[in-house]
């Protein structure tokens, strides 16, 4: 797997993207930041109940 950063457009609800800034200027980081520790915590959460995600190349 590339360490290369990937740009992703998300579209989002307007007041969802504010609560969501919110919180991150709570936590102290970035929205995008907020985002990824959102993403790292979720598959954490599926790797736990079904097992290890292993892309394909990653063998």
């Amino acid at each position: 797997m590339s360490n290369e950063i990937v740009r992703y457009t998300m579209r989002i609800n307007w007041r969802l993207l504010d609560k969501l800034g919110f919180i991150a200027e709570y936590e102290g980081r970035s929205k995008n930041k907020e985002i990824e520790q959102l993403m790292k915590k979720r598959i954490a959460e599926f790797e736990k109940e079904h097992g290890e995600i292993v892309l394909p190349g990653e063998d």
